[in-house]
């Protein structure tokens, strides 16, 4: 099956842990993707679309967290603009 676009998201910038900790909440989650997309130089997909995708791709009882690489930086410096 070919990779998605939500799939490639997903590689790139998180990694699947089943310990709650500090994971992504859906706020975090939907902002990642979007400065993925800027970026990446991706369209992003409306908000329903995005969360259909993480239905299908995300198992009960899994936690997503931030891997490092650019669509994180951009997600904290546009979230933290006090930071610049």
């Amino acid at each position: 099956m070919a990779q998605t676009p939500f799939d490639q998201f997903l590689q790139e910038t998180t990694y699947r842990d089943r310990e709650p900790g500090k994971h992504l909440d859906r706020d975090t989650l939907y902002g990642l993707y979007t400065s993925w997309c800027c970026v990446s130089g991706k369209e992003p997909q409306t908000e329903h679309d995005f969360w259909a995708a993480m239905r299908e791709r995300l198992g009960a009882g899994e936690f997503l967290h931030m891997k490092k690489c650019p669509a994180v930086a951009d997600y904290i410096l546009a979230s933290y603009p006090a930071l610049v």
